[in-house]
């Protein structure tokens, strides 16, 4: 994965963050990937909460160095053109996390009404403000790493209700 912003001029922060995302994006991506290897398997919030924590990780390591990249208007825009052709938009992240929650849904292991789409959006917007949320005001001010993944994959209510007893 090659991004390139700066046109070869050294650009300090800028150059910071995408070397940063050079380096962490692709190992980001491979732990959403390697989630179809979990379909059927253990539970899906069990399977989640690693991802949401890995998530909210990644978050916060990328997003302290992004700040840079969105004080320019044309650096935004540069940016945003080199993740569309690097084939790195927001669905690089969704797509993979959605086909796992499918092949649960589609095995009777998530809800029939579970958007799994959109249930992946949610899951990584908890991650991405669970991590803004700690660079903006500490991380004492919420809840831990640990249990904030944990409520996020709770309260998306992934798995179907259990029977009534009886």
């Amino acid at each position: 994965m090659a991004l390139a912003l700066r046109d070869g001029r050294p650009g300090g922060s800028v150059d910071h963050f995408l070397a940063l995302l050079q380096y962490r994006l692709p190992f980001w991506l491979s732990v959403l990937h390697d989630l179809s290897d979990r379909v059927g398997h253990g539970r899906v919030t069990g399977n989640l909460v690693p991802i949401a924590r890995a998530g909210i990780a990644y978050n916060l390591e990328v997003q302290s160095a992004a700040l840079p990249v969105f004080t320019s208007p044309n650096v935004t825009v540069r940016f945003r053109e080199a993740l569309r052709e690097a084939g790195l938009g927001p669905e690089a992240e969704e797509v993979p996390l959605a086909a796992y929650l499918d092949g649960e849904r589609r095995l009777g292991r998530v809800a029939a009404g579970v958007d799994p789409r959109a249930s992946a959006r949610l899951l990584l917007a908890g991650c991405f403000h669970r991590a803004c949320m700690e660079l903006f005001v500490g991380a004492g001010a919420g809840p831990s790493l640990d249990a904030s993944a944990e409520e996020i994959v709770r309260e998306l209510r992934l798995e179907p209700a259990a029977p009534p007893p009886g």
